[in-house]
């Protein structure tokens, strides 16, 4: 097992922010997503995000956010609910001087249910103990722009209806795809 410290670090693995660490607080559900499986997302998304907006709706460690600003996003939002994670998120984004990276204290349902803001790119990488992946699913097909993708992970799929999968991984225990909105038939 890793020592405590190393267990509570991310390093970025690509983009302007590329060997930089970020660290996160213990959390009940915090889960950073492995590097392997960053790597993957960010080839299936093509690498760059340059000109794109980009929700991390359950942002935890910031892994993915912080990713996605350090490949050129122009807009970058992290929704977190608990206080600790959030102060660690605002800590990071100091750390690497991620202006575009906006940082909002609030319930990821309750934020997303009073947004209309669309965006290219949405993560969802919720606590597997919950159904918050289920909950979330329909609300956010409106809020992503035309031709926009979610990335989702999972220790298992919820009902998909009106998404279809585009990429599909598996890592451990984590289920992992890109999604679009399905085009009726």
């Amino acid at each position: 097992m890793k020592p405590r410290a190393a267990r509570n670090l991310v390093r970025i693995i690509g983009g302007d922010y590329k060997r930089r660490q970020i660290s996160f607080p213990d959390g009940e559900g915090l889960r950073p997503t492995p590097d392997r499986v960053r790597e993957t997302l960010f080839n299936w998304l093509g690498q760059e995000l340059t000109g794109q907006s980009v929700l991390d709706l359950f942002a935890g460690s910031g892994a993915l956010g912080f990713e996605a600003a350090s490949r050129n996003a122009s807009r970058v939002v992290l929704v977190e609910k608990a206080k600790p994670v959030q102060a660690a998120l605002n800590a990071s984004k100091a750390l690497l001087g991620a202006d575009k990276v906006e940082i909002i204290h609030a319930d990821a349902v309750a934020w997303l249910a009073r947004s209309a803001e669309q965006f290219d790119v949405i993560f969802l990488d919720p606590p597997f103990a919950t159904d918050l992946l289920a909950q979330v699913l329909p609300a956010v097909a409106s809020r992503l722009k035309e031709g926009g993708v979610v990335y989702a992970e999972c220790a298992s799929w919820p009902d998909l209806a009106g998404w279809e999968i585009m990429r599909e991984g598996k890592a451990g225990a984590v289920r992992h795809a890109l999604l679009r909105r399905a085009v009726p038939a």
